[in-house]
């Protein structure tokens, strides 16, 4: 055996395993198999999303002008209702069982496992949401390109939402009716985001090329991908102090 591989072996497994980008996988799976277990909390927000897009067809008419004027802002806001919704589990079972601490005390970097519960949370919603949308849209008269421009947005935007209000769903634990606080802390912080991704599709409606828009989006994705998992963070161990 050589002396690498001698003094790899002496190495402890938890000193070897301790990469950031593998804490990132392993908080990203432990969270999709639990939310695979309880799967009513993922269809009560598809749900959500599904009615509260529908009803606005149903209650406005066949206007077909006035349902594409509409329809990119009624779906971005029942889009961003239907995130907040989900926001909760992200943290609060966690934080209830003591798993929280056991994050404090892992090999993995804190900043790490947050990404990958960030990770799961839009899998399980964002996601989801996103695919829906062209099948919705269809219900406002929405055509081929402004539904995929409405998608693409939706995939740029959702990530933003479930960062920021990761933050927010750190900073509420353990007080009480955090959800409403929760509603107060984040929904400002979503304006950008409804109004860039609306503005994308509305842009398109209008014969206005989108990409402005959608690099905005995109600039935002990347903003909170770098910045969002450290102050998630931070915002635990204030709470677990």
């Amino acid at each position: 055996m050589s002396a690498a591989n001698a003094s790899n072996a002496a190495l402890p497994i938890s000193a070897r395993e301790i990469i950031p980008e593998k804490g990132v996988l392993v908080a990203a799976r432990r969270d999709l198999a639990l939310a695979m277990r309880s799967r009513g909390e993922l269809v009560q927000a598809l749900a959500f999303f599904v009615i509260c897009v529908s009803l606005f067809p149903l209650a406005i008419g066949p206007e077909s002008a006035l349902l594409k004027r509409i329809a990119p802002g009624v779906v971005w806001v029942c889009a961003l209702l239907a995130v907040l919704l989900t926001l909760p589990r992200l943290f609060q079972s966690d934080y209830q069982d003591g798993t929280l601490e056991q994050c404090l005390l892992s090999p993995y970097p804190l900043p790490a496992i947050c990404l990958g519960k960030m990770l799961s949370h839009w899998l399980t919603s964002g996601l989801p949401l996103a695919v829906l949308s062209p099948v919705l849209g269809l219900q406002f008269g929405l055509g081929g390109s402004e539904l995929m421009v409405m998608v693409v947005g939706l995939l740029l935007g959702t990530p933003v939402l479930t960062a920021i209000g990761a933050i927010g769903a750190a900073l509420v634990l353990g007080v009480r009716s955090g959800g409403m606080l929760l509603g107060l802390l984040v929904l400002p912080l979503y304006i950008p985001v409804l109004i860039f991704g609306a503005g994308a599709v509305e842009a398109v409606l209008a014969g206005v090329d989108p990409t402005a828009n959608l690099y905005l989006l995109a600039a935002l994705f990347l903003m909170a991908l770098v910045a969002t998992p450290y102050a998630t963070s931070a915002a635990l161990k204030i709470a677990l102090d």
